[in-house]
């Protein structure tokens, strides 16, 4: 009987044996940009709130050329069309002044200019002979022309991704598998209700920790802007995107802008973000109230003018 056992504690040792190396086998996982290559950084949520801290708080002013395709269309829908580029000429100047001048292909000729501050936005469109006056507010009623529903507040949102402010919570995940290794911060929002909802989500690529995603949500969940981050250079010591690809699915269009040059942290004076409306143009003013003063009725100052004549 004692043989017997003993036998069959050998028989089971020698399957534990066939089995862990004989049919086992080592499967590699390969990942997105080479990243079977590399080690993979770990990080907490409070290493990854300190990165988007400090990268918001490093540019002051930015003065680009980029090349902008703008396109129509959604996911969606299963279709999106794209245009021809846009030479574009980028000057912002925290905490909200921004303004974007775009150039026809080929010709150069101006298609759009717009000026944005705290107060509202300035938007010059000369084929249409038409300059455009609004607060910062979403769009609410919806042109044929969706490029027209472009506002500023989506670019700054989108080139400048703004930490959570003190009303938020956070909440960080490790999103990693075969294909993809992210870390992903949740920036929460109480409701009215006492429930929360996700605000944002940012997405940072766990090969180099740079941001690589940044989705905004409206109340009921759905992606109100998603853009996309790649190419990360660094300009006079701050790092910033070389692409940004913005989707806007609910308005139906995108942008996607590839820096050509940029100057990071020098002066930008105050005649750069002064707007006036052209004689003999269109006055369209947007979100206001009757009886009320259109919000970018400034006569083409920036807030920061304004905010010394206040003084």
């Amino acid at each position: 009987m004692e043989l017997r056992r003993v036998a069959a504690t050998v028989a089971l040792s020698c399957s534990v044996l066939v089995l862990t190396s004989c049919l086992a086998r080592q499967r590699a996982i390969p990942r997105i940009k080479s990243a079977a290559t590399h080690n993979l950084l770990t990080a907490d949520k409070e290493a990854l709130l300190k990165i988007l801290e400090s990268e918001s708080q490093l540019v002051n002013t930015l003065a680009a050329t980029v090349d902008m395709v703008p396109s129509l269309g959604s996911a969606n829908k299963g279709k999106i069309t794209e245009y021809k580029d846009f030479l574009a000429y980028i000057r912002y100047r925290k905490p909200t002044d921004i303004r974007i001048i775009g150039l026809y292909p080929v010709v150069r000729n101006t298609a759009f200019d717009m000026v944005a501050d705290a107060a509202g936005f300035r938007l010059y469109l000369p084929s249409k002979n038409r300059f455009i006056e609004g607060r910062n507010d979403p769009v609410t009623k919806v042109s044929p022309n969706k490029l027209e529903n472009l506002r500023p507040a989506v670019f700054l949102d989108s080139l400048f991704i703004q930490p959570p402010s003190p009303k938020q919570s956070t909440f960080a995940i490790d999103f990693t598998d075969e294909d993809d290794a992210f870390y992903i911060l949740h920036i929460l929002e109480p409701l009215p209700d006492g429930q929360t909802r996700v605000a944002r989500d940012i997405w940072f690529d766990r090969l180099n920790l740079h941001i690589v995603r940044q989705m905004i949500f409206d109340n009921a969940g759905e992606i109100l802007t998603d853009v996309r981050y790649s190419g990360w250079k660094t300009h006079n010591g701050v790092p910033f995107p070389k692409v940004i690809d913005i989707n806007r699915p609910q308005d139906e269009y995108g942008v996607v802008m590839t820096v050509e040059k940029a100057e990071v942290n020098k002066p930008i004076g105050d005649d750069k973000f002064g707007l006036k409306q052209p004689e003999g143009t269109e006055l369209q003013v947007l979100g206001t109230k009757s009886g009320e003063a259109p919000a970018a009725a400034a006569g083409g100052e920036s807030s920061a003018s304004r905010k010394k004549k206040a003084n």
